[in-house]
């Protein structure tokens, strides 16, 4: 990596830091840590704010088959915390950016608008997308241009989500603000009587800090001792927000809520509980073969997952909270569910919810080794950092692959255009049918074995760990279907 590379790395303006060692964090030695910034604003008590759910993007126009919708980037000032204004940069000038909903094989083009003073770049995130509207990081749309994404959406529906995807400036892009939900239907799970309406709800979970006045803090990369460590290691805010709320609160009534759960995060891991049991009926890509009640979920950066909480277990009157276990203080909790009405309900959980394809791993023309490590001076996929002019693969178009991907540390490991299928964490097969996911969490010294079918585009793609400061710190490899 190279002095210029590093000198691009630069903090956009988001405020001074003060920086912790994670507690507990047990990584290898002299391996760059996550940081915990340490906010200097007066934080609210937790659930003292109601959870805001964010607005529905309306097509501009429909027409030929296509739904056009219009994101204007553009900085703006928003109440996170009680009485502080704290800029942003929001799609619509919202954080989060509003939620598209759309219909599987109905193509969605969304017309981003860039009224920021840097360029960006729009990645839907578990798309599978045209090479032209993926998102590669350095099809950058600049200052006061625009560019138009089109999304086929030859899928199934899954709760997905779209984010800022620059080379190099991903982790305080998306930390200021330029992220948002986007949700694929299909008749398939429309035919299922699932909780729908305003008991689906999504949730786009992060964390962030605060300075005194409200500013979201976040580490710059110049000469100072230690900032450029925490900023290599990763970034982890003191403050939750779900939806953008610090630790908020949500009133439901005595019936079963769909929760739509996106790590949003730019390094944090979640393990999710509320005490009771939740029943896990979706992931990255879409709905499981049958549900999978369980006690706590786990969710590394940009996975996620649908549960169903049955709220008629609780009286009128109780409160659920939905916590993090792998976090300590404020950081252990998430957001709190007040159970204070009665409610009719007619939705249910099936056995069976939709049918998912076994990928067969012996039908692989090929086997490739990913290596994800530290590189001294930024992270590395395969002993290199990441250059988008050279090719790590070329798989070919309708082929199935085998990919094992081996970490040092903890990287979530996303890959474009194709959701795939574990087959293995270190050498053991997961229980269960297969089910489709498009980032997996290597944990610290694991081998995970992957394999995928690339369909539909040639071009090129990236592959990447999403622990977004690992990402910009160079650790991605691009690959071309041929």
């Amino acid at each position: 990596m190279t002095p210029t590379r590093r000198d691009a790395l630069r903090l956009l303006g988001l405020g001074a830091v003060a920086v912790a060692a994670v507690p507990g964090c047990s990584l290898l030695a002299g391996t760059p840590q996550p940081q915990l910034l340490a906010s200097a604003a007066p934080l609210p008590k937790p659930y003292a704010v109601p959870l805001p759910v964010p607005e529905v993007a309306k097509p501009v126009r429909s027409a030929g088959g296509a739904d056009f919708y219009e994101l204007t980037e553009r900085a703006a000032e928003v109440e996170v915390l009680p009485s502080l204004r704290t800029g942003i940069w929001g799609y619509g000038g919202t954080f989060p950016g509003p939620t598209i909903e759309a219909r599987a094989g109905r193509r969605t083009v969304v017309k981003l608008v860039n009224q920021l003073g840097e360029p960006t770049v729009l990645h839907l995130h578990g798309g599978h997308t045209p090479p032209e509207s993926d998102g590669f990081p350095t099809d950058l749309v600049a200052p006061g241009a625009s560019r138009e994404y089109a999304f086929p959406l030859e899928q199934r529906a899954a709760t997905l989500w779209y984010h800022d995807h620059r080379m190099d400036y991903t982790g305080p892009q998306v930390w200021r603000g330029l992220a948002g939900m986007f949700l694929v239907r299909d008749a398939e799970e429309e035919a299922l009587p699932l909780p729908a309406g305003e008991r689906d709800l999504p949730l786009l979970i992060c964390d962030r800090s605060f300075a005194a006045d409200g500013t979201m803090l976040y580490p710059g990369l110049g000469d100072r001792p230690g900032v450029r460590e925490a900023y290599m290691g990763g970034v982890l805010g003191d403050v939750i927000l779900v939806n953008g709320a610090p630790w908020p609160e949500l009133r439901v009534a005595r019936a079963r809520y769909r929760l739509r759960l996106c790590n949003a995060s730019n390094a944090r891991t979640y393990e999710l509980a509320t005490g009771g049991p939740m029943v896990r009926i979706g992931t990255d890509g879409g709905l499981l073969a049958r549900p999978r009640t369980v006690r706590q979920l786990r969710l590394a950066p940009g996975e996620r997952a649908d549960v169903v909480i049955d709220f008629s277990a609780y009286q009128v009157g109780r409160q659920v909270e939905l916590r993090n276990l792998a976090g300590e203080g404020a950081q252990g909790r998430v957001m709190r569910f007040a159970v204070d009405r009665d409610g009719s309900d007619d939705s249910a959980v099936p056995a069976r919810l939709s049918t998912i394809e076994a990928l067969d791993p012996g039908k692989a023309t090929v086997t490739r080794e990913f290596e994800f490590s530290d590189g001294g001076m930024g992270w590395l996929i395969n002993g290199k950092p990441f250059d988008p002019k050279r090719m790590e693969a070329r798989p070919r178009l309708g082929d199935v692959e085998v990919w094992r991907l081996t970490s040092d540390v903890a990287h979530p490991v996303h890959l474009h255009l194709d959701h795939f299928q574990v087959l293995t964490v270190n050498g053991e097969r997961p229980q269960g049918p297969p089910e489709w996911k498009d980032t997996v969490e290597l944990r610290e010294a694991q081998t995970v074995e992957i394999v995928t079918r690339f369909t539909d585009y040639r071009g090129r793609y990236v592959l990447h760990c999403h622990n977004l400061e690992h990402e910009d710190m160079a650790m991605m490899a691009a690959f071309e279907v041929v």
